[in-house]
């Protein structure tokens, strides 16, 4: 890109002036950026669900730097760190496991940096908007031809917190899963992808019986389903979202409302 690349994603809202101050802090260091908001309305403090949605997001941005600010642990002694990433992007953010899920899936983390930089964030720094004096100002300055070097002393990848999205657990013929995330339509995003199922249940197709245990006690029959309009209005379906990970929706209905999905609760699903 002929301009530097910066992208946003935070729990601040779209109420208060967070969001916009981040924006002009990068453009008042690097006014070439070009800066996109991923998303202001991650749930409040939900660390996985941020984590989330970057391991979605980020594969169709451009290369660039990357600030998350889903930062529960703001002011307390959890770091503020930087990471480069296999595919050449920088991720910025809090230490608390946010950024993992996406790095790893840019090909992994190549370096990380402590941002211990004084003349590489705001002059003053709060106890309580560090994207605003530090994450913001990192992104710009390396937006601004900075090298990540100058921004602190290298941390081991080993060191960080992990990413808070679980993992499936693949048994024979059942998969152990969890819900991670609901989206606007009441869609119910799961742990695991397409292929752990398959690999825990045997091959799918369209149509395929599947009995789906929610919170250890709820039974539902459902199928498999190639897409939304191979289910009848109001039916539940399991299907490979588009970023192939497994999820449990109702046609032209709200499937979390409907079940009152919790987010974290236990999910397992075998052949029916």
């Amino acid at each position: 890109m002929s301009r530097p690349f910066v992208s946003l994603l935070s729990d601040f809202g779209a109420r208060d002036p967070s969001a916009a101050i981040l924006h002009g802090v990068i453009l008042s260091i690097a006014p070439d950026a070009q800066i996109i908001d991923i998303s202001h309305e991650v749930r409040k403090f939900a660390i996985s669900d941020g984590a989330l949605l970057l391991w979605c997001a980020l594969p169709y941005l451009p290369v660039g730097a990357h600030v998350a600010v889903v930062d529960p642990g703001v002011g307390t002694n959890r770091r503020p760190i930087a990471m480069r990433v296999e595919r050449g992007d920088i991720l910025i953010g809090p230490d608390n496991g946010l950024l993992l899920a996406a790095a790893d899936r840019l090909g992994g983390i190549v370096e990380a940096r402590l941002l211990e930089s004084a003349a590489h964030r705001l002059a003053v720094v709060s106890t309580s908007f560090h994207g605003r004096d530090i994450f913001a100002p990192a992104a710009a300055h390396l937006a601004a031809g900075t090298p990540l070097d100058r921004l602190g002393p290298t941390i081991e990848a080993a060191q960080l917190h992990r990413s808070p999205i679980p993992d499936a657990v693949i048994e024979p013929g059942c998969l152990r899963s969890s819900i991670i995330y609901v989206d606007t339509f009441g869609n119910i995003k799961l742990a695991g992808l397409r292929d752990d199922l398959e690999t825990a249940v045997g091959p799918l197709a369209p149509g395929d019986g599947l009995a789906l245990t929610l919170a250890g006690d709820q039974v539902y029959a459902i199928r498999w389903r190639g897409t939304f309009g191979d289910a009848e209005p109001g039916e539940l379906l399991l299907y490979e979202d588009s970023y192939g990970r497994i999820c449990l929706a109702m046609n032209q209905g709200d499937a979390a409302a409907n079940l009152a999905a919790e987010e974290d609760a236990d999910v397992t699903i075998r052949r029916g």
